[in-house]
């Protein structure tokens, strides 16, 4: 069972660590390049506090963006801010998502996000806490996968091979950091391809932070993944 009060306290937890980092910076560093491929730390700043607002709206019943255009002229528009306004507006946006989550609410409810996808509303404090950690780990300002909490790590382990299960694209496969094990990809009786590794690196291919370099493989080649 999802316990959304849980993951909410965790996205406030995960929020005042992004927080405290980028308190850090300045605003030349905000305009560096993040480990995201065209992206600058300004962008990525600004697609978090988009993104806090996007699931308000998810929450309240709402489309999560107005449509994909506006979705990243709004990102455009908000990554070039000096650091206290970028700060301000993270603080803010997460505030409203605190908000609209401690609010009365029927969490067994379904919601549709991007793209016609949909999930339980209890689900949604679990993916606001993936965009906080991940997005944290792309500024690339010493907040490693490594550092990512444990519940964390095999959590979005579990989401991401669930993510990718049954995809026609991907071999059978298990997945093992010597004490957990996951299956992806297609059906089968018994998996063609076994991929060992730590939660970080099995969590950085999955997620594709990383390329999967360190892992071991057994039966194949690492599967190449669709983009999420």
């Amino acid at each position: 069972m999802i316990d959304h009060a849980h993951d909410l306290a965790s996205v406030r937890d995960a929020t005042e660590r992004l927080l405290t980092a980028v308190a850090e910076l300045d605003n030349a560093s905000v305009t560096q390049s993040s480990r995201l491929p065209g992206w600058s730390r300004g962008h990525v700043l600004a697609h978090l506090a988009r993104n806090a607002d996007a699931l308000v709206n998810v929450l309240q019943g709402r489309p999560m963006y107005v449509d994909a255009t506006l979705r990243d002229a709004d990102i455009e528009r908000d990554a070039p801010r000096a650091l206290h306004v970028q700060l301000a507006d993270l603080r803010d946006s997460a505030a409203r998502f605190q908000e609209a989550g401690a609010a009365p609410a029927d969490w067994s409810r379904t919601v549709e996000l991007r793209n016609g996808v949909t999930d339980s509303a209890a689900r949604v404090p679990f993916r606001r806490w993936a965009e906080v950690e991940l997005h944290h780990v792309d500024l690339g300002i010493g907040y490693e996968l490594e550092d990512l909490p444990k519940e964390f790590v095999v959590r979005e382990i579990d989401f991401l091979t669930e993510r990718f299960g049954g995809h026609t694209d991907v071999p059978p496969t298990r997945l093992t950091d010597g004490t957990r094990a996951w299956r992806t990809g297609q059906e089968a009786d018994s998996p063609e391809v076994t991929v060992t590794g730590s939660g970080a690196d099995l969590l950085g291919w999955l997620a594709g932070r990383r390329d999967g370099s360190p892992l071991t493989v057994d039966g194949g080649p690492l599967p190449a993944l669709p983009p999420l």
